[in-house]
């Protein structure tokens, strides 16, 4: 059992879009991303997901609207949602969801993360 401090995982990478594990539990993984710039449309079929802003302020962009999500709130998304983050300032979050889930759900494109590394 280690304690994980958010500030020093976060200082351990600069990439958008790159999901890294920094745990897991339960058959999930605790996942940590920095955010700059839109993401692709896509969802999930068999997973929800869990997106907790640490830093800044992430918009959660649906067909028929879009909420915005201040650091220390988190949103989340239902399996089966259409969703596109979108980032437009550095925003750092954690995700919670299962180690099955694929960053871009069912559109793959060259944002897709198929191996995360851990932190």
């Amino acid at each position: 059992m280690e304690k994980v401090n958010l500030s020093e995982k976060f200082g351990l990478f600069n990439e958008y879009w790159t999901p890294k594990i920094a745990g897991e539990l339960n058959g999930q993984q605790v996942k940590l991303a920095k955010l700059k710039g839109e993401f692709v449309w896509h969802k999930h079929d068999e997973e929800d997901e869990l997106f907790f802003v640490v830093k800044g302020i992430l918009q959660m962009e649906f067909r028929d609207k879009t909420v915005f999500i201040n650091q220390g709130e988190f949103l989340i998304v239902p399996k089966g949602t259409e969703h596109r983050p979108v980032a437009e300032e550095e925003v750092w979050v954690m995700l919670f969801e299962p180690s099955s889930t694929l960053n871009t759900g069912d559109a793959e494109s060259n944002l897709t993360q198929f191996h995360l590394d851990r932190i």
